[in-house]
């Protein structure tokens, strides 16, 4: 799927799920997403549920078409994000994985075998990293819904990846009301973080944003 001429989905719905984190009934199942954003610089934005790695990485390499990413960017450390990294870096061993510090804290508690020795590249709050023409801008996003949590905002085309901060229930081969799956998802995972939400659309509102690519759908 194309989101612009350079920025494409690699996504996978899930219709396994019948309760997403064993308690929110999902009738029409999940889309865990996933981007690449291809230019002299390759980034893969996320990864996904571990029941997809063979999808997932089929769907990156499609997209890839024999070339190698540079960089993987991991903007949330739950599974349903970021189960895949360890397979991600077997596939592409060269490839320099981006994320905050309290990211990598918690990626070396989940993938104790996982060593990338110098292939770690730590971002700072408001820091950026260039591609070629597209420029990756890091805002941190602390407990939209979990501490390490951060969006990464695109500048040239103006695309925000916003890791569950505007998610919804649903996958995206089902038609159904967006705004309801939307409202829900909202109230069941990241509306008890009400004062952080507010901290991160204050800090949205600042930037020109014309595409959103959820972690849970896109709009």
């Amino acid at each position: 799927m194309f989101i612009t001429d350079s920025i494409f989905y690699v996504g996978v719905n899930d219709h396994q799920v019948d309760l997403f984190e064993g308690q929110y009934d999902v009738p029409n199942g999940m889309a865990y997403n996933s981007y690449v954003i291809m230019d002299e610089k390759i980034a893969v934005m996320d990864t996904v549920d571990i029941h997809f790695t063979e999808e997932w990485l089929g769907n990156v390499a499609k997209v890839l078409d024999g070339r190698k990413p540079d960089y993987l960017v991991v903007q949330h450390m739950e599974p349903d994000h970021a189960a895949n990294i360890c397979n991600f870096m077997k596939a592409y061993p060269e490839t320099t994985v981006v994320a905050n510090a309290k990211t990598f804290g918690m990626m070396a508690n989940f993938f104790p075998e996982m060593d990338l020795k110098d292939q770690k590249l730590e971002v700072k709050n408001g820091g950026t990293l260039e591609l070629g023409k597209h420029v990756l801008n890091f805002v941190f996003a602390p407990m939209v819904h979990w501490p390490e949590v951060m969006v990464t905002y695109e500048s040239t085309e103006k695309v925000l990846f916003s890791a569950d901060g505007f998610g919804k229930f649903g996958a995206l081969d089902v038609e159904e009301d967006w705004d309801c799956e939307a409202r829900r998802y909202y109230i069941g995972i990241v509306g008890k973080y009400g004062a952080p939400v507010q901290t991160l659309l204050k800090k949205a509102a600042a930037l020109d944003i014309q595409i959103i690519c959820r972690f849970m759908d896109l709009f």
